[in-house]
C-alpha cells in the first residue's frame, strides 16, 4: 500500500509533547514497514536539519515539501489529496484535511478543551471543537492515546467505540533513564543559571491548562513553612521548563510578586540532551495539569528514577498507575500535601521511584509504532 503521513508535526526545530509523538510513530512505522509499504510524508515547511536522517528514511520514504502560508491542512494537504491521493492517510496531530481520502486514520490526542475551557481562547475552542469532531466523524479508524480520550470521544461525539483503538505513547528507552553523572548535572546548571541545590521540576509548555499558578501558590506556602522537617527548605527550588505559552507573561508577574525569583526558575525550552539530566537529579517531576490527554513526562521521568506528583485527571491516573502521588488539579492544599509528604519522606520518595521504573517498562515506541501499523493495515 501507499501510505501517506502529515509530517507537519515533525518539521519543527523545538518538538514537546505531540510533535514528539509524531516523530517516533513515524519513524517507527518507516522502520517496521518499509519492506511491505510505499510511504509519503507531507511536509509543510522545509523541515529542521538531520530530520530526514534521523527518521531513518528508508527508500520507499519520498519527502513531500509544500509549503503555504495558512490553512495549509485544509488548502494545501486537500489539493494534494485532490491531485495525488496516496491509498491511506495518517494525520498523527489531531485535524484531518477538509478533503481526504476514504481510508484515512488520526490520532485524537485529547478533549481537555471540554473539562476546562478556561484554559483557552474562545477561538481556539471553537476550532478544537470543529476540528475534533470533523476528524473524528470522517476517520475511517481513531487512534486514542488512552483510555480516558476513547471514552471522551464516545461520551462527548458518539463516536462507536469499535471505531477507536487505544495505542499508548513510548518514550525514548536511550535517552531516559537513571544518570548519576555529577558533572553533566553541574553543566546543566551553568547553562540554565540554576543554583547547585535540591529542586523540584515542571517540564511543558508554560500555558493556563498546566495549573501552574497552583503549583507556584503551593510551593510558595511550603517553603515558607518553618514547620516543614526538610533540611533543603531554604534551598530548595522549582524549576519551570519549556516554552512560554498563551497567557504565561502573569506566572512571571506572580513569581515576583512573591518575591521568590531566586527560588523559582524558568529555564525557556530544555534542550532534548539535557532534559534526561535534570529529571535523573530532581527530587521531584510535578504535573499538576488540568487535563492531559497522556502525559509523556511522567513516564520520561519514572524511567529516569525520579518520583512523581500529578493530579487525577483525564489520562494520568491510567499512565501513572500506583506509582505515583495524585491530588485534584483544583485542590491546591492536596498538591502541597503530595509535595510535604515526598520531601519529608525518603522511604517514600525510593518506592516510588522503584514503582516508576517499573511502570515506566510497559511502554515504548517501538510497541506504539506496531499497534499503530496494525490500525492501518487492518484498512487496506
Amino acid at each position: 500500500m501507499h501510505f501517506g503521513i502529515d509530517a507537519s508535526r515533525l518539521a519543527v526545530g523545538k518538538r514537546t509533547g505531540t510533535e514528539n509523538y509524531a516523530f517516533h510513530v513515524t519513524k517507527g512505522l518507516l522502520q517496521q514497514a518499509k519492506s511491505r509499504h510505499r510511504f509519503t510524508l507531507y511536509f509543510n515547511q522545509l523541515p529542521a536539519p538531520n530530520l530526514l536522517y534521523d527518521l531513518g528514511l528508508p527508500p520507499s520514504a519520498t519527502p513531500r515539501m509544500m509549503p503555504f502560508p495558512r490553512l495549509w491542512t485544509h488548502l494545501r494537504l486537500s489539493q494534494e489529496m485532490v491531485r495525488a491521493a496516496p491509498d491511506l492517510l495518517f494525520v498523527p496531530a489531531h485535524v484531518l484535511p477538509l478533503i481526504h481520502p476514504a481510508r484515512s486514520v488520526v490520532t485524537l490526542h485529547d478533549l481537555g478543551y471540554l473539562y476546562f475551557p478556561q484554559a483557552h481562547t474562545p477561538a481556539a475552542r471553537r476550532y478544537l471543537d470543529f476540528s475534533t469532531r470533523f476528524s473524528a466523524s470522517q476517520a475511517q479508524k481513531i487512534i486514542a492515546v488512552s483510555q480516558a480520550t476513547k471514552a471522551d470521544l464516545v461520551r462527548h461525539y458518539n463516536i462507536p467505540p469499535e471505531k477507536i483503538r487505544v495505542v499508548y505513547h513510548g518514550y525514548d528507552q536511550k535517552r531516559f533513564r537513571p544518570l548519576a553523572n555529577l558533572e553533566r548535572l553541574a553543566a546543566v546548571q551553568e547553562r540554565y543559571h540554576l543554583k547547585p541545590s535540591p529542586y523540584l521540576l515542571y517540564v511543558g509548555t508554560l500555558q493556563p491548562r498546566k495549573n501552574l499558578s497552583r503549583l507556584i501558590e503551593a510551593f510558595a506556602s511550603l517553603i515558607g513553612d518553618p514547620a516543614l522537617d526538610y533540611p533543603h527548605r531554604e534551598q530548595l527550588q522549582l524549576i519551570l521548563g519549556g516554552q512560554p505559552g498563551w497567557w504565561s507573561n502573569p506566572l512571571v508577574e506572580m513569581v515576583k510578586n512573591l518575591k521568590l525569583e531566586n527560588r523559582i526558575i524558568f529555564t525557556g525550552y530544555l534542550a532534548d540532551e539535557d532534559l534526561p539530566v535534570l529529571l535523573s537529579h530532581a527530587t521531584a517531576f510535578v504535573l499538576p495539569s488540568l487535563y492531559e490527554g497522556f502525559g509523556m513526562g511522567v513516564i520520561e521521568a519514572m524511567a529516569c528514577g525520579t518520583p512523581v506528583i500529578c493530579s487525577n485527571t483525564g489520562s494520568l491516573p491510567e499512565v501513572a498507575g500506583n506509582a505515583a502521588l495524585l491530588h485534584h488539579p483544583l485542590d491546591r492544599l492536596a498538591l502541597e500535601w503530595n509535595l510535604r509528604r515526598l520531601l519529608t519522606n525518603a522511604g517514600l520518595r525510593e518506592d516510588l521511584a522503584q514503582k516508576g521504573l517499573l511502570q515506566a517498562s510497559r511502554f515504548s515506541w517501538e510497541q506504539s509504532a506496531a499497534e499503530t501499523l496494525e490500525v492501518l493495515e487492518s484498512l487496506g
